[in-house]
C-alpha cells in the first residue's frame, strides 16, 4: 500500500480518526482496529497511488510542452494518448474521493465506534440422575449382520 506518498485526503483522515496516517497505519494493523479504518486506509492508499500517476501524466505533458523542447518532437498521437490516460486516472482519482469521502462521512465519530465485545462463553454444568443419562450406542443392541 502507498503508505508514504501523500493523498489529498490525509488531512481528512487525520480529523475524523484523530491520529496522523502513519499512526493510523500502526493502529490498524492491531486485531481490535475498527473495519471502517482498515477500508478508509485501503482506500486512501488506492487515492495516493492515483494520484501519483495524474501527477505523472501532467508531468510528462508540461515536460513535451516546455516552450525551450523542439517543435518538430510534439507529436499530436501521443498528446492525445496522454490526454486519455490523464482522463482515466482524474477518473479514477474522483471515484476514489468520493467512495472515501463517503466512508468517512457516514462512519460513526470514533468515540460512538463499535468496538469488538469480548465475552466469556457461559457454560451450563448439570449432573443427571442415572435413569436420564444417554447410553452408550452399542448397548443393548446386536449388530445386524450384512450378506
Amino acid at each position: 500500500m502507498s503508505r508514504a506518498k501523500a493523498s489529498t485526503m490525509d488531512g481528512d483522515l487525520q480529523k475524523v480518526f484523530g491520529s496522523t496516517v502513519p499512526e493510523l497505519y500502526e493502529a490498524a494493523a492491531g486485531h481490535d482496529a475498527p473495519p471502517a479504518l482498515a477500508r478508509a486506509l485501503e482506500l486512501r492508499s488506492f487515492l495516493a497511488l492515483t494520484e501519483e500517476q495524474v501527477a505523472r501524466v501532467r508531468d510528462r505533458v508540461h515536460a513535451d510542452m516546455d516552450p525551450d523542447r523542439d517543435m518538430g518532437e510534439l507529436s499530436a498521437d501521443k498528446l492525445r494518448f496522454d490526454a486519455q490516460w490523464l482522463e482515466a486516472a482524474l477518473d479514477a482519482r474522483d471515484g476514489y474521493r468520493a467512495a472515501l469521502g463517503e466512508l468517512l462521512r457516514t462512519m460513526p465519530p470514533p468515540a460512538q465506534q463499535a468496538r469488538p465485545v469480548r465475552t466469556a462463553q457461559l457454560r451450563a454444568t448439570t449432573t443427571l440422575p442415572p435413569s436420564a443419562a444417554p447410553t452408550p450406542p452399542h448397548a443393548g443392541a446386536a449388530r445386524a449382520r450384512r450378506r
